[in-house]
């Protein structure tokens, strides 16, 4: 029989409007989103527009050129009118025009030059882009929209999840839990201090993030101004840049090649990916508390935990979580190190990294919406950290021979050795109440230590790690 041949597929690219290649603008696309204002290509061209915009408008201002005199009050208005009206039409004339230059700067200055005869400032275009770089109005651009995307998406996204988590700790401050060191019983805790722990961890984070100083220059093809002083030479250009950079909110760069040297760029991805870390090691602490009861999972109406097990209900916000922080760190990681190095005054390998900022951020977004989601369908299963504190007195050998050593020092006979007889009753042995209390009364203990000994339980034995959660506050 001859093989059979396939029907000819409809080819996916050419399927309109165009699916997207990536998952971060597919299926992921409504947790995504709000970064498209801030760190896509069309962001970019925006800003890229908004910088030549204000660069001219800063020159007029300040009648830095001969000949040049402050624009009306409606001629700002109307340039600044070009970027507050970007919209898909001015982002399909820029790819047009970007055909013909095979350039996406000299694009942004054509497409802001065909505007001026109609508000009027025709005469002004040789002003469009003066004494700059292409990098000149990149860095400023990319500035721009990763501090637009830090302090307008993630940072917001980010300690709205982290205030989820510190909620959940002040809920529990109480709740005893047995910690395991080595993944062996060890002592107690309360499930709101180990929550507690995450929530400051990440918090500090946050804050380095915050203070994150968002650095710019314009000064040239190599950091020196030449074309500036050949041009316009009674001009102290560097106040010029500095105080056009700091009123677009960013930190002006004094110092610099023909790019920015990115080092910011770089302090912000390693903390971000910290964060990304710390939050990873959260997910993987909540699925194991998952696996073994201490959470209980409550199912979502219609929705179905595995094709062949009806009974599944999957830690799946965590675990797609945990992909998306790797996913990112790899990113970030790799754009913190490639950003630093730049061959001599410059090379190209900073324009094509940068083009990723968006997904790295993307992918760390979508993990904190996947911890919020999952964080908001979990219940605290106390009576199995009670059954498991329960179970495991032989964590008490640690108190018991504390207070055997404090009563030796305070003179009390027969304390003698107090570790090894403790890791000779409990090591690798499981020891009931009844053994542990008849192991107390049996040493010889000042009547007062003997019976805060044997008051004592597994889920007693927490020091003053509720207490602990109230540093969240400070």
């Amino acid at each position: 029989m001859a093989d059979s041949v396939p029907a000819p597929r409809v080819p996916l690219a050419s399927v309109t409007p165009a699916i997207a290649l990536g998952p971060l603008d597919g299926r992921y696309r409504s947790a995504t989103a709000p970064l498209v204002d801030y760190l896509s290509e069309a962001a970019l061209n925006r800003d890229r527009t908004h910088v030549e915009v204000e660069w001219l408008i800063h020159l007029t201002s300040n009648s830095v050129l001969p000949g040049t005199s402050p624009l009306t009050a409606d001629q700002q208005a109307a340039l600044r009118d070009i970027v507050s009206g970007f919209d898909g039409n001015s982002v399909n004339e820029l790819a047009e025009i970007e055909q013909v230059t095979v350039h996406d700067v000299k694009a942004v200055e054509y497409f802001i030059g065909r505007r001026l005869a109609a508000i009027g400032i025709e005469n002004l275009t040789p002003l469009v882009h003066f004494g700059c770089t292409s990098e000149d109005i990149n860095n400023l651009s990319y500035a721009l929209g990763i501090k637009g995307a830090v302090e307008n998406v993630w940072l917001p996204a980010a300690r709205k999840m982290v205030a989820q988590i510190a909620a959940m700790a002040e809920e529990t401050r109480s709740v005893p839990m047995l910690s395991r060191t080595h993944g062996q019983p060890a002592t107690p805790t309360t499930l709101g201090k180990e929550l507690a722990v995450t929530v400051h961890r990440l918090t500090r984070q946050l804050d380095r993030v915050a203070g994150t100083e968002f650095l710019g220059k314009i000064n040239g093809a190599t950091g020196t101004y030449a074309a500036h002083y050949a041009s316009v030479p009674n001009v102290d250009w560097q106040q010029v840049a500095k105080t056009f950079i700091e009123g677009l909110g960013l930190t002006w760069n004094p110092l610099t090649t023909q790019i920015e040297s990115h080092d910011w760029q770089a302090e912000l991805y390693a903390d971000m990916a910290r964060f990304n870390r710390i939050l990873h090691n959260f997910c993987t602490d909540v699925w194991s508390y998952i696996s073994i009861g201490y959470f209980a999972q409550v199912p979502v109406a219609g929705a179905t935990g595995s094709s062949t097990m009806p009974h599944k209900v999957n830690p799946i916000r965590f675990e797609n979580a945990e992909a998306n922080l790797e996913i990112s760190n790899g990113l970030l990681d790799t754009l913190a190190s490639t950003l630093v190095t730049s061959r001599w005054q410059r090379d190209l390998t900073d324009s094509s990294s940068q083009r990723n900022i968006g997904v790295a951020f993307g992918h760390s977004l979508l993990a904190i919406s996947n911890v919020a989601k999952g964080l908001e369908r979990l219940n605290v299963a106390e009576d199995v950290l009670a059954a498991d504190l329960d179970t495991n007195w032989e964590v008490l050998g640690e108190a018991i021979q504390m207070v055997m050593r404090a009563e030796a020092i305070a003179g009390a006979p027969g304390m003698e050795n107090p570790y090894e007889r403790l890791k000779e009753l409990t090591r690798g042995n499981r020891v009931d109440a009844e053994r542990m209390k008849e192991f107390v009364s049996g040493l010889g203990l000042p009547a007062e230590a003997e019976a805060r000994l044997l008051a004592l339980t597994p889920a007693k034995y927490t020091g003053i790690a509720d207490n602990l959660v109230d540093h969240l506050q400070k």
